[in-house]
């Protein structure tokens, strides 16, 4: 992978000898902001630069592109916002006020600064704008205390303690670099602790320690550097997580797992967005949190092209290859434009490749309609037949979120369904499995699973939000010496049923119930007071295990960083 960096680096220098023009770094995973984004994205319909954004993060200049662009509509009276639609759009520029150029940011800056150094403005603690020179520097810090009922263990206290910083900047309007970092320590509910032990793996994050026996310690470490070329292309160079998709879920790729070291082109322009991602991987590992050895590595490359059809109509394309070169890159999937399905059967056809499709419709400015199509691998006469030919593998997503629902402002209902075949992101050889560091790289669930999920969200008043989420599923089981095509981790000619019978969903059906209701106060500006009720009830498939419920109340505060979600 370094190697592949240092040629592009050298390759650019050569393409681009006049220099580079201005870039952007991106908003963090869980911004506040992206909601806002996604409900303007509905109000103006049309908006290209908000219809191509299938890809997150979404960069800072861009948001504030279009949030100016509302702005001006909201002015000559063309857009109608809210009082609280409102404060979010100044929050949002204030929190990226290095791209505000149309509008007065006489309120951007606090009325008292600390020693006349920090919080000079009211969203970061230290803010450097001079010439050819920006910088931001902001504390991260989230501390939670949850009691949770049905557990066994009950006297171990459940808590999450993270604390670190997140820095970004510009150099000359040429270079722009990002960097986050934080120190956790945390005892989850007790299926959290079971989900660590079944895999491994601390969702979401990577090398972790055990911390007082039942909770683990780790490290989120994430940056990258950003510069964009030629106009219209840009590149990200970083170690950190991306999603494609629409919906509260991706099946394409998804941030649920460990961040990983990649390489970004993204070319936008009129009405085409065009991404090329290349990633370096970790392969599923047996005691990979262990230490003292060097882990294999493994790598992706993936493609996504989206199109604004009409002006309120999105269609993309996705392609992905997961190979398992040990250590070795495969050079003949750099070609950015060659479908890698065709460069893949070049090589032999050996690695794990996906195609897929995706959509969203803005309707009346008022509904947003959304999904997926993911085929890993099908065979349309053995689909005719309905035997349930276990090689049938394909993943389906559709959703649908309605904003200012039933005329009042601010209450945003969303709906999703989400589906994947037996086998679904296996492979033959494990090392190409659709996984990271232990971790699926798009549902959590990982396959033979059916799902849906609904969200309401409401903001009655600028400095209060609630949601309340319900999330249903049903999945196959494996019970022992049995695959039934949940487990993506293993290999899929692993297959003591035989060829066909694999129906959707396959095996002895585990149900869950997934609920949780949150109230958020924003304190000041980034820093938040929550509290949470979480149900989850589980019934495994299988009668000599028992059910599995618990409910988790969970009171906390989080400043300038995402919330910590269990919704699996």
């Amino acid at each position: 992978m370094q190697y592949i960096v240092k040629t592009f680096v050298r390759l650019l220098f050569l393409l681009f000898p006049f220099g580079l023009f201005a870039q952007s770094t991106y908003l963090p995973q869980g911004s506040k902001h992206q909601l806002f984004l996604n409900r303007l994205e509905i109000m103006l319909q049309s908006n290209d630069d908000l219809n191509l954004s299938t890809l997150k993060p979404m960069s800072r200049k861009f948001a504030v592109r279009v949030a100016e662009y509302a702005d001006s509509l909201r002015k000559a009276g063309a857009l109608s916002l809210s009082k609280v639609d409102e404060y979010n759009l100044r929050s949002l520029l204030m929190n990226n006020s290095e791209w505000v150029t149309s509008t007065d940011t006489s309120d951007f800056y606090s009325k008292k600064s600390l020693w006349n150094v920090f919080y000079k403005t009211k969203a970061n603690l230290l803010e450097i704008n001079a010439k050819d020179f920006f910088f931001v520097v902001n504390p991260v810090f989230q501390q939670t205390f949850s009691v949770e009922s049905g557990n066994d263990k009950s006297n171990d206290q459940l808590f999450l303690t993270s604390k670190g910083v997140s820095v970004r900047g510009m150099i000359a309007k040429r270079l722009g670099f990002s960097a986050y970092m934080t120190d956790n320590q945390e005892r989850g509910p007790l299926f959290v602790q079971q989900r660590v032990q079944a895999f491994d793996a601390v969702p979401g994050n990577g090398f972790y320690k055990t911390y007082k026996k039942t909770g683990n310690d780790y490290l989120d470490a994430r940056g990258s550097i950003n510069f964009t070329a030629a106009k219209y292309l840009d590149f990200q160079f970083g170690y950190d997580k991306n999603f494609i998709g629409n919906g509260y879920r991706s099946l394409f790729l998804s941030d649920f797992s460990n961040s990983y070291l990649f390489l970004k082109i993204n070319t936008r322009i009129w009405k085409f967005n065009y991404m090329n991602l290349f990633t370096e991987l970790i392969p599923q590992t047996v005691n990979i949190s262990a230490g003292d050895k060097l882990l294999d590595k493994k790598y992706a490359a993936m493609h996504h092209l989206s199109m604004d059809v009409t002006k309120w109509l999105n269609v993309g394309i996705f392609e992905s290859v997961i190979f398992g070169r040990r250590n070795h890159f495969e050079f003949s999937y750099l070609n950015p434009v060659i479908f890698l399905r065709l460069a893949e059967q070049q090589n032999g056809s050996p690695d794990n490749a996906f195609v897929g499709i995706d959509l969203k419709a803005n309707v009346a400015k008022r509904i947003q309609l959304y999904g997926q199509l993911l085929l890993d691998e099908l065979v349309t006469k053995e689909l005719r037949a309905g035997n349930g030919w276990w090689a049938n593998k394909f993943g389906i997503q559709a959703g649908a979120k309605y904003i200012n629902a039933f005329g009042l402002k601010n209450l945003d209902l969303q709906g999703e369904f989400n589906l994947t075949r037996p086998f679904t992101y296996s492979h033959f050889d494990s090392l190409a499995n659709y996984t990271h560091y232990n971790q699926p790289l798009a549902h959590p669930l990982g396959a033979n699973f059916v799902e849906a999920i609904g969200i309401i969200k409401y903001q009655p008043h600028p400095k209060w939000t609630t949601t309340a989420r319900l999330i249903v599923w049903r999945q196959g089981m494996d019970s022992a010496n049995s695959n039934v095509g949940t487990n993506i981790f293993i290999p899929n000619w692993y297959r003591p049923a035989g060829d066909y019978g694999y129906k959707l969903p396959n095996g002895p059906l585990a149900t869950g119930v997934n609920a949780q209701v949150l109230a958020s106060y924003e304190v000041k500006e980034n820093l938040f007071l929550e509290g949470s009720a979480l149900i989850r009830k589980y019934k495994p498939g299988i009668p000599e295990l028992s059910n599995k419920n618990v409910a988790v109340f969970t009171a906390g505060v989080r400043w300038n960083m995402f919330r910590r979600e269990y919704d699996y």
